[in-house]
């Protein structure tokens, strides 16, 4: 078996990524075809609870990823790494 490269664990997050964000997609069809003043169904709520924890541990592995690349070539944001994520408030 072939060494896992680099590009190949960033490919393999980005598709992990992607796929959480598609499947947080379909449940948000849903949500968006809702009736304002109807409530949210069980299930629906129960699909987003396990779709959004899928997409945080998702990104959070992809960031990583990326971050761990970054502190390689000397080149971390300094807002990336003083955890804001790099978003300016």
């Amino acid at each position: 078996m072939a060494d896992l490269t680099e590009i190949d664990a960033l490919k393999a997050s980005l598709r992990g990524a992607r796929a959480s964000a598609a499947s947080l997609a379909d449940v948000a069809a849903r949500i968006d075809s809702l009736d304002p003043h109807t409530d949210v169904a069980d299930a629906d709520l129960d699909e987003l609870q396990r779709l959004t924890l899928a997409n945080g541990i998702a990104a959070q592995a992809l960031r990583g990823l990326v971050e761990s690349m970054l502190k390689r070539r000397g080149k971390v944001d300094a807002g990336v790494d003083a955890g804001n994520a790099g978003i300016d408030e």
